[in-house]
């Protein structure tokens, strides 16, 4: 069954390849923008057309929108302390503003727009919504917040629709981000940092791309904005508790107080990021002990009929798995 034709960006990154060979897998002709042609490569019997270049060259864009559909949007500066910071700006922002108007040129008829719930930054009153009020919390949540405004401003200005959807924390197979807090807590080597009564909210994978396959799909959604999660948010602490029991550990020992990793990690930046090297440590790092993420999820439970399947427990088992079977843990 063909489904159509449909770009994604960022299809080599973890969101990105799952979610490209799932639309492949539902009956989708794909194409997808890389950067790095060897990690493309991998896609290279499932992709109909792969366009290597950069988020931010409308020459690539054009191409690799032609004749699509739809459009999905995942590239993304991901956070690095000793990345450059005009690095957030030309991907996350400018790269944006190419590839909508690349897909609204090419007459796509939906474009779907990856946020992130960094735009609300640690929520006051739990949990938050679509509506929340805005609050980021670093260059990576400003510049995200920006390039939703971008697209949501364009909105109605063409007859392609918009659908934002802001993902919560996403983990499990094929993560590589999470890769040290399960190996830290195997080696019995992880600590807590303050009270972390703070609550954190987590998607497996395989729930998230249900999700965006949705967005696509659902008639009608013109100009929504979605928060898309698992069925379940809970205390840092529970957090960590469950994926110390994914790895067969128990739950850590220590914990020390907040303002002192905190200060630490100030200074670590200020020291390593002039010369390009990554601190040993960062504050967003520290600050995840402190961030509260709670979300309600009702609104893409009614709009979209989205309802996530992988508790945390079993998804974290999985992921321990997948890291165990490739040599990671």
């Amino acid at each position: 069954m063909d489904k159509g034709k449909i770009a994604v960006t960022g299809a080599t990154g973890f969101l990105g390849s799952h979610l490209t060979t799932r639309l492949i897998d539902e009956g989708y002709q794909v194409n997808i923008l890389a950067r790095d042609e060897g990690k493309a490569k991998k896609l290279a019997n499932q992709a109909v057309n792969i366009v290597i270049g950069d988020i931010a060259d409308p020459e690539a864009a054009k191409r690799l929108c032609e004749g699509c559909q739809y459009v999905v949007h995942l590239v993304s500066n991901f956070r690095t302390a000793s990345g450059p910071p005009e690095s957030y700006r030309q991907i996350n922002v400018d790269g944006t503003k190419n590839i909508y108007n690349a897909a609204a040129d090419a007459g796509a008829s939906r474009f779907v727009h990856c946020s992130t719930i960094g735009v609300h930054g640690s929520v006051k009153v739990s949990p938050a919504t679509e509506e929340t009020e805005f609050a980021p919390g670093d260059l990576y949540q400003e510049t995200k917040l920006e390039a939703e405004q971008y697209v949501t401003g364009q909105a109605g200005k063409t007859a392609m629709e918009l659908v934002v959807v802001r993902p919560t924390s996403m983990y499990g197979p094929g993560d590589m981000r999470m890769l040290k807090m399960f190996k830290m807590l195997k080696k019995r080597t992880f600590f807590k940092v303050g009270p972390c009564q703070e609550n954190f909210h987590a998607v497996y994978i395989d729930d998230i791309v249900d999700g965006f396959i949705k967005a696509i799909e659902t008639p009608g959604i013109d100009k929504e904005k979605l928060l898309i999660g698992g069925s379940d948010y809970l205390p840092l602490e529970d957090y960590i508790d469950v994926v110390a029991r994914a790895v067969d550990a128990p739950p850590p020992r220590f914990r020390f107080p907040y303002p002192l990793f905190y200060y630490a990690a100030i200074v670590c930046e200020k020291i390593f990021t002039p010369f390009g090297i990554e601190p040993p440590l960062h504050v967003r790092r520290v600050r995840f002990f402190k961030n509260n993420r709670a979300f309600n999820i009702d609104k893409a439970r009614r709009v979209l009929g989205y309802a996530p399947k992988v508790s945390l427990e079993e998804g974290m088992k999985r992921t321990a798995a997948w890291y165990k079977e490739n040599g990671y843990l």
